[in-house]
């Protein structure tokens, strides 16, 4: 076995649902070291997982968010100019103004770098970014070091951390960039893993409520010209909502009788569908 191989498994978290391909390409890409990257639609669990992994291991979680226009040193590092022009003026500062590294901030990469313990790194939406920035990453994540220009040093990784990327196919990814990453698709859960995933987050829920509105979910999830499907967060708010209504009673989604529809859809087309739908009764 490797020194740095992972001594224990990844078994799921309290609050997440865990499937066995999934749970089984989360421990051989710890295993072997390399980023996990993570595609399906938003809302199947791609940046909870991340989460999950962290709460299980009990590792600090650290999110890289990716934005179309970042470049990868601000992943990295930051020089802050600046303040040390503006401390070096004034010369009300306890640091030292001469030394350029007491103004150099690390990036999300750069703190699961060099943390004393090992991390979980989540980059999160990685197709957001360019290709130059997507393969310039997986360079420094392969190397594990990287070099402060400003200061002539070099950092290396002090524990490799475990790296979890999500996409969410908004833009292809370079080949390089897919061949140096494991690769899972989460898929939308089907009604039988939605049950267990209702049943986590609500343990005590009327089951006929449960049933009811996980049907009524797949139905408009089905219907033609949507948008922005709603997807599993939002029927937990729902559910949530529903819940919360004294004056709901569960059989009202049999006959069709679907309130709080802006819970599920956020867009207006996709909203006033659904809606011309339920008043017609369509969906049952």
């Amino acid at each position: 076995m490797a020194e740095n191989q992972i001594k224990k498994n990844f078994t799921g978290a309290n609050r997440y649902v865990l499937d066995e391909e999934l749970a089984n390409i989360v421990n051989i890409s710890m295993a072997l070291e390399m980023p996990l990257l993570l595609k399906g639609e938003p809302g199947t669990g791609k940046t909870m997982l991340a989460h999950a992994i962290a709460e299980n291991l009990n590792m600090p979680l650290l999110v890289l968010n990716v934005k179309s226009s970042m470049k990868l040193i601000e992943a990295l590092y930051q020089y802050d100019t600046l303040t040390r022009l503006n401390d070096s003026r004034f010369g009300d500062s306890k640091r030292d103004v001469s030394n350029i590294e007491d103004y150099i901030k690390m990036g999300k990469i750069g703190q699961a770098f060099t943390s004393d313990i090992r991390t979980v790194l989540l980059i999160d939406e990685i197709d957001k970014a360019d290709t130059d920035f997507q393969d310039d990453m997986l360079d420094v994540l392969d190397q594990m070091e990287f070099d402060i220009i400003e200061i002539d040093k070099t950092k290396k990784t002090i524990h490799r951390p475990v790296i979890i990327i999500t996409s969410n196919a908004k833009k292809d990814l370079s080949d390089p960039f897919l061949g140096r990453c494991n690769f899972h698709h989460i898929a939308f859960p089907d009604p039988k893993m939605m049950r267990r995933i209702i049943k986590v987050h609500f343990p005590d829920l009327d089951s006929e409520l449960s049933e009811n509105a996980i049907d009524a979910f797949y139905k408009l999830r089905e219907l033609d010209a949507i948008e922005k499907r709603p997807a599993t967060r939002e029927l937990i708010n729902w559910i949530r909502a529903l819940d919360a209504d004294p004056d709901f009673k569960p059989k009202k989604l049999i006959k069709g009788d679907l309130p709080f529809l802006g819970v599920l859809f956020k867009k207006s087309q996709d909203y006033q569908r659904a809606k011309n739908h339920t008043d017609r009764r369509r969906l049952f």
